[in-house]
């Protein structure tokens, strides 16, 4: 059985694989001027990126919550009540808004692909889905995932979990997820790049301490 800080390495490093891989197909996909529509309709590439960020939104949402379990269990009591509701609350907001983006990708399909010459109601309504999906993609889920990465850094930090190169990274992070992203295209990026960071990071050291004969303790101080 995996122990839990492995677990949350494991899973970590997969969710943020899987959702960095979603996320730049969507931005492949959607074009982000409503002017491009037209050449987006009648072009089957970018609607098979489309596809394929499709089918992996529900598996990277299914393994960052994995994430979330195993890094609380690993936390443990030592957690601090308002940091653990915000790391809860945001978690679970951003796993939603997830699947609601793409249940409207699948929407935006099934409209796409109805006809190979689309009307003009069919050429607004995916005005309407193409605006929705980058609103959620790049307004939203991209604020919970800031509010995510800050409530983790803090405990990982207090708690001495996360050197210090780690925490600052994080509230970087936090800081462009917040207001730098919908401004430049591609930033969301930033989100599973810190999630494979943070994964990373728990699996070095506790491959490490396996190897020196020692169990990882919860909430052990990590070095910087």
């Amino acid at each position: 059985m995996l122990q839990t800080p492995k677990a949350a390495a494991v899973a970590g490093i997969v969710a943020a694989l899987l959702l960095g891989a979603a996320v730049l197909l969507v931005h492949l996909a959607v074009p982000e001027h409503p002017q491009d529509t037209a050449d987006w309709v009648e072009d089957t590439s970018q609607r098979d990126f489309l596809h394929g960020a499709l089918a992996l939104l529900p598996f990277a949402g299914i393994f960052f919550l994995w994430f979330m379990g195993a890094i609380r269990d690993y936390v443990g009591e030592a957690e601090d009540r308002f940091f653990a509701t915000l790391f809860l609350g945001s978690g679970f907001l951003f796993v939603a808004m997830l699947f609601v983006l793409a249940a409207t990708t699948g929407s935006l399909l099934a409209v796409t692909d109805v006809s190979a010459s689309p009307s003009a109601g069919e050429r607004a309504l995916w005005q309407y889905g193409r605006h929705l999906v980058l609103e959620l993609l790049t307004g939203y889920a991209t604020r919970m995932a800031a509010v995510f990465v800050v409530s983790t850094t803090t405990i990982g930090h207090r708690l001495g979990i996360f050197p210090r190169w780690l925490a600052w990274l994080g509230y970087l992070v936090a800081l462009v997820l917040l207001f730098a992203v919908g401004g430049t295209s591609h930033l969301e990026l930033v989100f599973p790049l810190w999630m494979l960071a943070v994964s990373s990071h728990v699996l070095v050291v506790t491959l490490r301490r396996r190897r020196a004969g020692g169990r990882p303790d919860r909430g052990a101080a990590a070095t910087p």
